[in-house]
């Protein structure tokens, strides 16, 4: 995996001293004649500790606080269709993934560590898409649950969440959601209860200092993830705003990045209640991607070696790229399989 950005402090500078030896001409004491000189101690710089960053954004936390929580990193899971406008706390997340799920209709990993909302949703519930999305952070999912064979397959894979068990992931009646997508978390007080042992999880993303390659002009951004949902986005001074979200103004995600990142895409072995099937996809391998910031759309290569893996990304020539620190959203694009083809276009 790659490693956390903060690093434990150095041992205090050693000071190394020299003893002055008496010249004792013919003493028995061992002692050498220092010809009336004694060495002056001299002392070793210290080794400066690397500046603390947050692991999902890249961003140095205030005044270089130590960025580890005594909670993992959570990811809620929130519908993206108008049932869920408004959509509740996504303005406060680090990073959100966007990912196809049946009807055509997408749904929203969010991801917090930083910061915990008091409120978040509404909260739906997983797909085996999530295995992928939430396995390098070694996050817990926040749902309010899941088809059995889902269920049996984050298991397997190890994948921890709070379901509706949860005395903090509950209905509540605001009088604007229907009874569906009114499911809301508590995130403050999960992450209060929590027992960790204040281990800051690995940047999930390879974030960097080092400037992007020129791309393309790139203002505007459509990215179609199904025949029913296409995420426009628009550069509005150096942030990208989604221009068919469900966010309300005052609490809307800003990324800085817009990552659209072409995955495999397979159907589950079952379907959901009203007989959709219910795509799968697969972020594990690697694929075409588009780095979209301040304006420049970079053409890209993903890597992800497997579920759990951490994810990299590579330009033509087959060189590192470094991902500028700031929040960022990924889009999950359908490739070709048994699910509709998505596709990519910017002006």
């Amino acid at each position: 995996m790659r490693p956390s950005t903060l690093r434990s402090a150095l041992p205090a500078s050693l000071v190394v001293l020299s003893l002055a030896l008496a010249g004792c001409g013919g003493g028995d004491d061992g002692e050498k004649k220092s010809g009336g000189k004694s060495d002056t101690p001299t002392s070793a710089s210290p080794t400066p500790a690397p500046p603390a960053t947050w692991p999902l954004t890249g961003e140095l936390t205030d005044g270089g606080a130590d960025p580890a929580r005594k909670h993992p990193a959570y990811i809620v899971k929130i519908d993206n269709s108008s049932a869920s406008d408004p959509q509740i706390g996504v303005g406060k997340a680090d990073l959100v993934v966007e990912e196809l799920v049946e009807g055509g209709i997408t749904r929203l990993a969010v991801f917090y560590y930083s910061k915990l909302p008091e409120k978040a949703g509404p909260v739906r519930s997983m797909r085996l898409t999530d295995i992928g999305i939430a396995k390098p952070l070694g996050a817990s999912i926040v749902t309010s649950g899941a088809a059995p064979v889902t269920l049996n397959g984050l298991r397997k894979a190890g994948i921890k969440f709070l379901d509706m068990n949860n005395p903090n992931v509950v209905r509540i009646n605001d009088g604007t959601h229907d009874s569906l997508h009114s499911v809301m978390a508590n995130l403050k007080k999960i992450g209060a209860g929590a027992r960790g042992d204040a281990k800051r999880p690995d940047d999930y993303l390879p974030f960097g200092d080092t400037p992007l390659p020129a791309g393309a002009p790139a203002t505007t951004i459509d990215v179609q993830l199904s025949g029913g949902r296409t995420s426009h986005w628009k550069l509005e001074g150096q942030k990208y705003v989604l221009q068919n979200g469900y966010m309300p103004e005052g609490d809307v995600f800003k990324p800085d990045t817009v990552i659209a990142a072409t995955v495999r895409t397979t159907l589950a072995p079952y379907t959901d209640p009203a007989g959709n099937p219910v795509p799968v996809s697969h972020f594990e391998g690697k694929g075409k991607a588009v780095i979209f910031h301040a304006g420049q759309a970079i053409d890209v290569t993903w890597e992800k070696a497997d579920e759990g893996a951490e994810l990299s990304f590579k330009d033509a020539a087959g060189n590192e790229i470094e991902i500028p620190a700031g929040r960022t959203w990924l889009e999950l694009v359908p490739g070709k399989g048994a699910a509709a083809t998505g596709s990519v276009s910017y002006r």
